[in-house]
């Protein structure tokens, strides 16, 4: 079994050095169209037999995903493609455009996609977005948009997607910096969000995932 260990940027991969002395690590990009091309590229050259993101990410709710805990999630959904005006939001499945159409081992790809996760780990929904929000307006938006959504990224969706397309596990571990919305970076616990992502990262990385379930076609 060999993981291929996924980090956004190089602001994190910094404090992940122990992380770094366990496994391959590599930066996929910042945002789910840089990730997805990054993890895709770097699939075809390693082959892994598994894919782990780590970095960081907002919560939606501190009580179940408090500053400075890490996070794994058992499956991802991007918001923010489709038509917006400012009363409304539809995205692919409203429109009935699917970003992948059904192909015989997939079912029709919309806006969500299963992750692998450890045993034992509980429902947990991360919304990926290009555009993090930017205050609580926004936030309780896209919250009502997805509501069961505990954290929020900009990247965990692209790699997931790339992880579909070649047939490769997918897990995503997030140490929580900060709530959703807000940007005073101040109020930010990066260093210590990334301690509890890289000690989670590890122990994961000897632990047996459940495969994702995804609906067939």
């Amino acid at each position: 079994m060999t993981t291929l260990v996924l980090v956004p940027t190089e602001a994190e991969r910094a404090h992940l050095g122990a992380l770094a002395r366990a496994a391959r690590v590599e930066t996929c990009g910042f945002g789910p169209v840089a990730a997805a091309a990054r993890t895709a590229a770097l699939l075809a050259r390693l082959a892994p037999t598994r894919v782990l993101l780590v970095g960081i990410a907002g919560s939606y709710d501190l009580a179940r995903a408090p500053l400075e805990s890490a996070q794994a999630f058992t499956r991802v959904e991007l918001d923010g493609l489709g038509v917006a005006t400012e009363r409304s939001f539809l995205g692919p499945r409203e429109l009935g455009f699917p970003q992948l159409p059904a192909d015989g081992s997939h079912a029709a790809l919309f806006d969500a996609l299963p992750l692998a996760a450890p045993a034992g780990c509980g429902a947990a929904l991360l919304v990926t977005a290009p555009t993090a929000s930017s205050d609580q307006r926004e936030r309780d938006a896209r919250l009502a948009r997805r509501p069961a959504a505990l954290a929020e990224d900009m990247e965990a969706f692209g790699v997931a997607l790339a992880a579909r397309e070649f047939g490769v596990a997918c897990a995503v571990v997030r140490g929580i910096s900060n709530a959703v919305g807000v940007r005073e970076r101040g109020q930010w616990r990066v260093p210590g969000a990334l301690a509890s992502a890289q000690e989670r990262a590890l122990a994961l990385l000897d632990e047996v995932w459940i495969p994702s379930q995804e609906e067939r076609p």
